[in-house]
């Protein structure tokens, strides 16, 4: 069966429906479940209760990673939109797919805290597509090694909020550790596939990015 061709306007519809979904809450919902009966990890343990300080203090952690999450669909989205090769667009987007379940499970968990996502979304959005674009524009092994340095980073985040969560919050440990175990395999993925190593510089940009991200987006 041959796939079908999408044309130059159906493509951008297709990215405006992800920009769209991504951003407005409650209009994506996780595809898998790690347990049978669970509709995100950590699902089935009792909710406990957390002490003021430290409820707040997890949720701003649970924004800062559920807008880690629409920066990935952003990036990933922009990395498709301009591949040059087919297999690697089609890595891309399904790679993107899996993160949605990732999106779904931090808004879940940040309406259980009794917060909202961040306000700042939509302009992270837009500058992680625009890097993402960047990114396929200059080559598919570079696209790839973007990939691999922003999963390698994700799970030194990720690392550290369990460390930071206590260990009574079963459900939210439960949720960053699935994350983990999906963050490590897109990055090996990403490598093996032929990920070049990115530059000094870039991987040292990337990284004052995301602190910029995550010390607003903790607090807005």
């Amino acid at each position: 069966m041959t796939e079908r061709r999408l044309s130059p306007l159906d493509k951008l519809l297709a990215r405006a429906d992800n920009a769209l979904r991504t951003l407005t809450p409650g209009t994506i919902q996780a595809e898998r479940s790690p347990a049978p009966t669970a509709d995100s990890p950590g699902s089935e343990a009792q909710p406990g209760t957390l002490p003021a300080d430290k409820r707040r203090h997890v949720l701003g952690l649970m924004r800062i990673n559920h807008t880690g999450e629409v920066c990935a669909q952003a990036l990933y989205q922009g990395q498709a939109s301009t591949a040059s090769l087919p297999h690697i667009r089609h890595a891309m987007e399904e790679a993107a797919r899996e993160e949605e379940d990732h999106l779904a499970w931090c808004e879940e968990r940040i309406r259980e805290l009794g917060g909202v996502p961040s306000r700042l979304n939509p302009i992270f959005y837009a500058m992680s597509y625009a890097v993402g674009a960047t990114a396929g524009l200059v080559g598919d092994r570079w696209s790839l090694g973007f990939v691999t340095e922003t999963e390698n980073q994700v799970v030194k985040h990720l690392e550290s909020h369990l460390y930071q969560v206590p260990e009574s919050d079963l459900r939210t440990r439960a949720i960053l550790e699935q994350m983990k175990t999906d963050e490590l395999k897109h990055a090996v993925t990403a490598k093996d596939a032929g990920g070049a190593d990115l530059p000094p510089p870039v991987r040292h940009a990337m990284t004052l990015m995301s602190k910029v991200m995550t010390f607003t987006t903790y607090r807005l």
